[in-house]
């Protein structure tokens, strides 16, 4: 069933920015090609596996409150986009992924030393996309963005097993992996645009808030999902050793028993124990009804940070991705 608001459903956001989002995605191949033919190929295999290039499309809807000029929204979205692919690319390496998407991964198909390299270049391609920007406060928001996602990155393999973690601590890593890009695509493309400040303020808190529910719903389905439709195995966070709030829920407040059969897989590092029957008990407790609830309380503060925005198409295409993200499922 299709998520409406207002009339509105989802495809309808991606066909009234077809032409601007074919544009960026244009740009983006440019952008990543090379002539170095290996390089070229392994950067471009991950863009063409696609994806719902949500940082681009906050950057384009931010950008209607203020003055819409293509050229500089353009810059913005594809720089970012370009960081969160750099991302995927070093994430596989690290978490030992074989597919994304359905597809195999750069290093199941290369090679972790091509994968990293390939995410490096990536990267250094947005930086240079970066430089292009007009507007040094963009140019410092993104710089210190990226900051933190390093700091974050390092604090996910240093938690990688860790039978010890808090909810705050799970917090702050999802804050940098995935809600802090989300805020500052809609921070960024409210500010190039020349949008009032409370209106730029209004709008990175809910890409931030929209940010942590989609990280938390993404975590869950990981759990819950199937390989088929996950377009990855299924449960391969914690098979990586990444754990997600439903597995910190049980660990804290779990049975006894549970909580014994989850420590010892992951102290062995997945050697010891089942993970269908781990995933089996996950998808029983308490720890998805606990997450959907978070996910559920950041949703209707993103929500409630667009009630205070000039009304108009941008403002309910806002409010149906919060919908979107509340009831998806795979």
């Amino acid at each position: 069933m299709q998520t409406r608001v207002n009339g509105m459903k989802m495809k309808d956001i991606y066909t009234s920015l077809k032409k601007d989002l074919r544009d960026i995605e244009r740009e983006l191949k440019r952008s990543v090609q090379s002539e170095h033919q290996e390089l070229n190929r392994s950067a471009v295999h991950l863009l063409e596996a696609g994806g719902k290039r949500m940082r681009p499309v906050f950057v384009l809807l931010a950008g209607r409150f203020g003055y819409y000029e293509m050229e500089s929204l353009k810059q913005v979205a594809v720089a970012l986009e370009l960081i969160h692919m750099a991302t995927l690319v070093h994430d596989d390496v690290i978490d030992n992924a074989a597919t994304r998407r359905g597809r195999p991964t750069v290093k199941a198909k290369w090679d972790n030393r091509v994968a990293m390299y390939t995410g490096d270049y990536i990267l250094a391609r947005s930086l240079e996309v970066a430089s292009r920007i007009q507007n040094p406060v963009a140019q410092r928001v993104l710089a210190r963005a990226m900051h933190q996602m390093c700091k974050g990155e390092i604090e996910q393999i240093r938690d990688l097993y860790r039978t010890d973690l808090s909810f705050l601590r799970y917090l702050h890593r999802i804050k940098r992996k995935t809600a802090l890009l989300m805020a500052v695509s809609c921070e960024l493309g409210a500010l190039v645009s020349g949008a009032d400040s409370q209106v730029v303020r209004r709008l990175r808190l809910y890409g931030y808030f929209i940010g942590m529910a989609f990280q938390i719903t993404d975590d869950v389905l990981d759990l819950t999902g199937d390989e088929m439709t996950l377009g990855k195995p299924a449960g391969s966070d914690l098979r990586q050793g990444n754990v997600t709030l439903p597995v910190i829920y049980i660990l804290k407040k779990g049975r006894e028993e549970d909580r014994k059969r989850i420590i010892r897989y992951l102290h062995s590092e997945g050697r010891s124990g089942s993970l269908p029957e781990i995933l089996q008990q996950v998808r029983h407790s308490e720890g998805i009804l606990c997450a959907h609830q978070l996910a559920d309380q950041y949703l209707n503060k993103g929500l409630r940070m667009l009630e205070g925005l000039p009304e108009g198409k941008a403002k309910e295409s806002f409010r149906l991705i919060a919908k979107f993200i509340a009831r998806r499922s795979y």
